[in-house]
């Protein structure tokens, strides 16, 4: 009877345990100081308020367990609001939105960091290496599945191999993916 109760309570408590479904968002000036730490690479996500597919992106994609635990393990993951009025400070200048209209419903104006990262489209995802140095924007919504072809893509540093059209059409090809939708 002992053991029976000792199994019950430990699966009560393993039930209790919060799901890893969430993604540990942090700025862009708090992931830069995070690499001087300990180095690894960044994942930004550039979302925008009015953006429909930013919120589904959310929703769907960053609140999938496998999505969520990859990042937190292999990421700094950044959520960045491209109209935001955020002060980022990144390569030694200064980014900031002195343009932002607090007052306008809808969209406003991108803020200088965006604008530099060449973002025109969101939802964007954009890789950053261990350095802060940037790798490649995604743009677009993207399934949990899809979003892992990238995540893993970039995070084992295959992309560095990946230099012609048909070595990308070969390793999305031969991808295997493990995440569940």
């Amino acid at each position: 009877m002992k053991i029976f109760y000792t199994l019950l309570i430990g699966f009560l408590m393993i039930q209790a345990l919060p799901a890893q479904n969430k993604i540990n968002w942090m700025n862009m000036n708090e992931a830069l100081a995070a690499q001087q730490e300990n180095p690894k690479k960044i994942f930004m996500d550039v979302y925008t308020d009015w953006c429909g597919p930013c919120k589904l992106l959310d929703k769907n994609t960053f609140s999938n367990e496998d999505v969520a635990a990859y990042i937190n393990t292999h990421y700094y993951p950044v959520k960045f609001n491209a109209e935001g009025t955020e002060e980022i400070i990144y390569k030694d200048f200064t980014y900031t939105n002195p343009n932002h209209d607090p007052e306008r419903e809808g969209r406003n104006s991108q803020h200088f960091l965006a604008h530099a990262l060449k973002i025109n489209a969101y939802p964007s995802m954009v890789f950053f290496n261990e350095n802060g140095d940037l790798i490649q924007p995604v743009a677009g919504y993207h399934t949990p599945k899809q979003l892992e072809l990238f995540l893993k893509l970039v995070a084992t540093d295959a992309y560095k191999e990946i230099v012609t059209a048909e070595a990308w059409q070969e390793y999305q090809e031969n991808f295997v993916s493990t995440f569940k939708e």
